[in-house]
């Protein structure tokens, strides 16, 4: 999804998004991104301090925007047992212009380091997700709303992992997080 921010640090964060999201935040390095958003090294640096922190910035950005995409699904919803459902069918709308799977999952594999900036970002997004199911999966009234939050959140980053392969799971995801809730009310 493209930035509308024209300013040099609107230009780095679009750069850097395309960059580390096609090509691994390992393998992309300052120079590139300040050639590709039309900035000197030393402006990316004034505005973001840090490759580590530039990193951290674009997750954060990226997670806005799956928040809001995932709530705007759940409001769609006119049942509550639908709406628990509703971050699967809103990966499925997401990934039609994601294809290199989840950042964040990709995010984790990169950066192993629990005290990395976009390592915390990437799993406070995780445990989002699970707590959003738990919301939802209780306001329907599923026993065990915990225990459920957890099954989904698995569906869900099951059908991520898999997102790159030559499968379609998501649809078999869905149709089992559908069964799921139906069987916990």
């Amino acid at each position: 999804m493209p930035h509308a921010d024209t300013t040099p640090a609107g230009r780095i964060a679009a750069a850097a998004e395309e960059l580390f999201y096609e090509r691994g935040i390992t393998a992309v390095g300052v120079d590139l991104i300040a050639e590709r958003s039309g900035v000197t090294k030393r402006t990316l640096y004034n505005r973001f301090g840090s490759k580590d922190r530039l990193v951290a910035a674009y997750l954060a950005e990226r997670d806005r925007r799956w928040r809001d995409f995932v709530r705007a699904a759940v409001e769609e919803c006119d049942d509550p047992a639908e709406a628990v459902t509703a971050p699967l069918e809103a990966l499925k709308r997401w990934g039609e212009h994601n294809t290199r799977g989840c950042a964040f999952l990709n995010a984790l594999a990169e950066i192993p380091d629990s005290e990395h900036p976009a390592h915390r970002v990437a799993t406070e997004q995780k445990s989002w997700l699970r707590e959003l199911f738990a919301e939802l999966a209780t306001a329907a009234g599923c026993a065990d709303p915990r225990g459920l939050a957890t099954r989904l959140l698995l569906l869900h980053e099951g059908a991520l992992a898999t997102q790159p392969l030559p499968l379609d799971t998501l649809d078999d995801a869905i149709e089992l997080a559908r069964t799921l809730v139906r069987s916990s009310r």
